[in-house]
């Protein structure tokens, strides 16, 4: 059931931030996760530029902002856009400018592990993937831990010091002082989108969705439906996150666990395993990400955000949180 152990670095001498000393960085975009590397990776005394359209942001934070033809020019060229526009945006504003012995810098393994980009022979192709949000990654670094990142080496530049700068990425973002997971492009890549689409967001969204729903369909009041299928499922989270699903069973009541226990074997079903297991093979095989890439993909965050459940949350949080909405 396991796979082998992964390596675990950290530290200054396993993550060393020499590899970028004297080294030329640029990051292109300054979104949730690019700004927070470039802001770290400056207070680690680590001078970076900024290719982006949102100008007035970037200088406002006293970043040099360059056009993307001198972003190009770079030792390590940081890419931090939307997944699903990378390639394109590689093509037509980095190729025709690339520095021959250029590490190009990944923060997600989509665009080389679906081939929307495929850089030059002797181009270095790296990625450090933090394991949280971009605000986390910046939050941690000032309260002087780290996130723990994922680390990728995909193939080495002529001068052979992808892997050196790779660390020393990480090691600037503070990724060094909790954990350096060594991992592949694939790897990262396939998890992370399983795991977003399985449970984390799509998962979770369609449990309480549909649980909401069959509370209200049976008739009872669709603020108690909100808060046993919706409210309740952060303080659960919570003590999975910290303590793991063992001790989340300790901590509720007797009733809440054994019927946990049966509600589990009635859900996890051959049709629930079918299902990942087809999300699993959508990823695998590429036929998401075309699907992203082409945008056929329908969104629904309007549907979601018209849902009773998203109307009758709103009156409950001003409840629970008076501060907020």
């Amino acid at each position: 059931m396991s796979a082998e152990k992964l390596t675990i670095l950290k530290g200054e001498a396993e993550v060393p931030i020499n590899g970028l000393i004297g080294k030329k960085i640029a990051l292109i975009g300054y979104g949730n996760q690019g700004r927070s590397h470039a802001l770290n990776l400056r207070d680690s005394e680590i001078e970076v530029v900024i290719a982006t359209r949102n100008v007035d942001k970037a200088t406002a934070e006293h970043f040099k902002v360059v056009p993307n033809a001198e972003a190009a020019l770079a030792d390590l060229i940081i890419i931090a856009l939307p997944d699903e526009i990378q390639g394109d945006f590689f093509q037509t504003e980095m190729l025709p400018n690339l520095n021959p012995n250029a590490v190009l810098g990944f923060i997600h393994g989509f665009a080389i592990r679906f081939k929307q980009i495929i850089p030059p022979p002797g181009v270095g192709v790296v990625m450090v993937a933090p394991k949280g949000p971009g605000v986390t990654v910046r939050q941690r670094f000032l309260e002087n831990t780290g996130v723990p990142a994922l680390l990728a080496v995909e193939r080495e530049n002529t001068t052979n010091t992808a892997r050196s700068i790779a660390l020393a990425w990480a090691a600037g973002i503070g990724a060094g002082r909790t954990a350096v997971i060594e991992s592949t492009f694939a790897d990262e890549t396939e998890t992370d989108l399983f795991g977003e689409q399985a449970i984390i967001v799509g998962g979770l969204a369609a449990l309480v969705r549909a649980a909401y729903e069959t509370l209200v369909d049976a008739g009872y009041p669709p603020e108690l439906a909100y808060i046993e299928c919706c409210h309740e499922v952060k303080q659960v989270a919570d003590i999975i996150h910290e303590n793991g699903m063992g001790e989340m069973m300790a901590a509720i009541s007797n009733t809440a666990e054994m019927g946990a226990y049966e509600a589990m074997d009635l859900l996890d079903d051959e049709h629930l395993r079918s299902h990942f297991r087809t999300i699993l093979t959508d990823v695998q095989n590429g036929a998401f990400a075309k699907r992203l890439v082409d945008k056929t993909i329908k969104s629904k965050r309007e549907e979601l955000g018209n849902h009773e459940i998203d109307k009758i949350g709103k009156e409950i949080r001003r409840l629970m949180h008076p501060k907020t909405d």
